[in-house]
């Protein structure tokens, strides 16, 4: 069976990616469309110059490299589909694969800044009512 194919909003993923960013911005929902609007912040600038860079270099023969950055709230466009972010969760860099289901997303959500917290059994000394459990 065929793989379907990805569509956002009516248009593939080489329309997405043909089509001058003004119109894609267009087609993103309400906040995302009011922030780029706005226009990129200097870091953002930062990380869309070095996409081009590392593209232009895959092109040429180039092994894939990890973009790493602290800039949370980057919206995702079709041109980093296929590229790896190391997203920083505020400890440590998670690479980030991007998918073309991730457009119009921001980096924040693919790297969480929270984890479970999974508590085990009390060690000796860790609170006064620990003396009154049983030693193993």
């Amino acid at each position: 069976m065929a793989r379907k194919e990805f569509m956002y909003r009516s248009h593939t993923l080489e329309e997405l990616q043909k089509m001058p960013l003004d119109n894609v911005i267009q087609l993103f929902p309400s906040r995302p469309r009011r922030s780029l609007k706005k226009g990129f912040l200097p870091r953002q600038k930062k990380i869309l110059e070095k996409i081009r860079k590392i593209k232009k270099k895959e092109e040429q023969g180039g092994r894939p490299q990890v973009i790493k950055t602290h800039s949370r709230d980057m919206i995702i466009l079709p041109e980093m589909v296929g590229l790896t972010f190391g997203i920083h969760n505020g400890k440590e860099f998670l690479e980030v694969q991007i998918q073309p289901e991730m457009i119009g997303h921001y980096f924040g959500e693919f790297a969480p800044t929270r984890r479970k917290v999974e508590h085990g059994d009390p060690g000796m000394g860790a609170t006064r009512s620990s003396m009154f459990v049983p030693l193993k």
